[in-house]
C-alpha cells in the first residue's frame, strides 16, 4: 500500500484562512479593537496549530483556546502570541500555564482562589479574565456574586486582572433581544469593576458580533466559525470555507434495474445504472442520517448516493455515466463549483456547520494543507 495514500482525506487552505481573517480583524480594527483568534477543539477540526499560525500571520494578536492544555501545546509548539483559555476541570493546576505566559479566566471566587495559589507556587503573575454570566447561563460568574469577584480579584498580590468578558447567546439572530440585554449586563459588570479599582479590557463579540456588531466589538473581538470560512450570520460575507472534505472511487459496477444497494435495500435502482464505490462511511465523519439525502461531486457533477451511508463507504448512482477507479469524490467544499458544502450537510440533518468541521478529525482520514504563506 502507498504510505502517501489515504481513504479519505480533508484539505485545509490555509490562504482562506487567512483571507477570512484579514476580513474580521478589518472589521475589528475600524472599531479600535485587535483580534482574537479561536482555535479551540483543535481549530474547529482544521488543525490548531497550523491555524493559529495562519491566524497570527493574517493579523491575529491574541489566539483562544478553550482548554489549558490546547494553549499550552500550542506554546510548546513555538507560538509566542497571547493566549487566552477559560474551561478546564476543577482539578487542573493553572501552574503551568501561568509559567507560560497563558492568560486564563476565573468565573467564581474559588477559581480565581486556585489561580492566586498556583501563580505562587509559579512565583509569576497570573493573567486573568474575569467573565461575568450576562444572560447564555452557562459559565461565568452570576451578578449577584459578581461585586464580591472583582473585589476579591482587585486584592489579589498574585493576580493581574487583564480583561472582563462575556459571550453571546443570540449573536447569530441580529436584532434578537437578548443581544441588547447582554450588553447592557455586560456594561454594569464593567462599571463595578472599575468602581473595585481595576481597569480590565471589555470582549464580548463572537463571529456574528464582530460582523453584525461593531458596537459590541470593544478592545477585541473572538471570531471562531466565521475564520474558517462558514457565516453564523445570513448577511453576505465574503469568506471562504477552508476545508474540503474528498475520497476516491474505488471499485465500479454496473446493476440492472430492480438490484438494490445497501444495508436494509432502502435503495432500489429504477433502471440499469452504474455504481461508484467510496470508501467512506460514518467511522470517517459521514453522517449515518445523510443516508439517501445527499449528493457527493463526481466527474464534474452533483450525483446522489444510493442507499445506507455505511461504517466504512458509501455507493454513488452515477446513472449511464461510467466513473473510473482513481476518480476524485468530494463530499463537501468550498461550493463554488457546486459540489455540498458543510453548511448543506448541516441543513440536512438538522444541526450546524460547526458540528461538522468539529467532528471531521478521524484516524482514517488524513489532514492536507494548502495555501501555505
Amino acid at each position: 500500500m502507498n504510505p502517501d495514500s489515504a481513504r479519505a482525506e480533508i484539505v485545509i487552505d490555509l490562504a482562506a484562512i487567512r483571507h477570512n481573517l484579514r476580513l474580521l480583524a478589518s472589521r475589528a480594527a475600524a472599531s479600535g479593537a485587535a483580534t482574537m483568534a479561536v482555535v479551540k477543539a483543535d481549530g474547529y477540526g482544521h488543525g490548531a496549530l497550523p491555524v493559529a499560525k495562519a491566524a497570527v500571520e493574517a493579523g491575529a494578536t491574541w489566539l483562544g483556546a478553550c482548554s489549558l492544555a490546547e494553549a499550552l501545546a500550542l506554546r510548546e509548539a513555538g507560538v509566542t502570541a497571547r493566549l487566552f483559555s477559560w474551561l478546564d476541570l476543577p482539578d487542573v493546576d493553572f501552574a503551568p500555564g501561568i509559567e507560560a505566559g497563558v492568560d486564563v479566566s476565573a468565573s467564581s471566587a474559588r477559581e480565581l482562589g486556585r489561580i492566586a495559589e498556583a501563580a505562587q507556587r509559579a512565583g509569576a503573575t497570573a493573567r486573568v479574565h474575569l467573565k461575568i454570566d450576562t444572560g447564555l447561563s452557562r459559565n461565568g460568574c452570576p451578578a449577584y456574586a459578581w461585586p464580591a469577584l472583582v473585589k476579591a480579584a482587585a486584592a489579589e498580590p498574585g493576580v493581574e486582572v487583564v480583561a472582563v468578558w462575556s459571550h453571546l447567546a443570540c449573536a447569530d439572530e441580529p436584532g434578537h433581544p437578548s443581544i441588547d440585554a447582554q450588553a447592557k449586563r455586560f456594561q454594569a459588570a464593567y462599571e463595578i469593576a472599575r468602581e473595585a479599582g481595576l481597569n480590565p479590557l471589555r470582549h464580548l463579540a463572537n463571529s456574528a458580533a464582530t460582523l453584525t456588531r461593531p458596537d459590541l466589538h470593544f478592545d477585541v473581538v473572538r471570531p471562531g466559525i466565521a475564520m474558517y470560512g462558514l457565516n453564523p450570520v445570513q448577511q453576505q460575507e465574503d469568506l471562504r470555507p477552508a476545508m474540503t472534505f474528498r475520497s476516491s472511487v474505488v471499485l465500479t459496477k454496473r446493476i440492472d434495474a430492480g438490484e438494490s444497494v445497501s444495508y436494509g435495500h432502502t435503495w432500489t435502482a429504477e433502471r440499469p445504472t452504474n455504481l461508484a464505490l467510496v470508501p467512506a462511511g460514518y467511522a470517517d465523519g459521514v453522517p449515518r442520517t445523510l443516508s439517501g439525502r445527499m449528493d457527493v461531486w463526481l466527474g464534474g457533477q452533483r450525483r446522489p448516493i444510493a442507499g445506507r451511508v455505511c461504517m466504512d463507504q458509501l455507493v454513488v448512482d452515477c446513472g449511464d455515466d461510467e466513473p473510473a477507479v482513481g476518480d476524485e469524490v468530494i463530499l463537501f467544499g468550498a461550493g463554488r463549483q457546486g459540489e455540498p458544502t458543510a453548511r448543506e450537510w448541516a441543513d440536512t440533518i438538522g444541526t450546524i456547520d460547526y458540528e461538522i468541521v468539529t467532528g471531521m478529525y478521524r484516524p482514517r482520514v488524513r489532514r492536507r494543507y494548502v495555501g501555505e504563506a
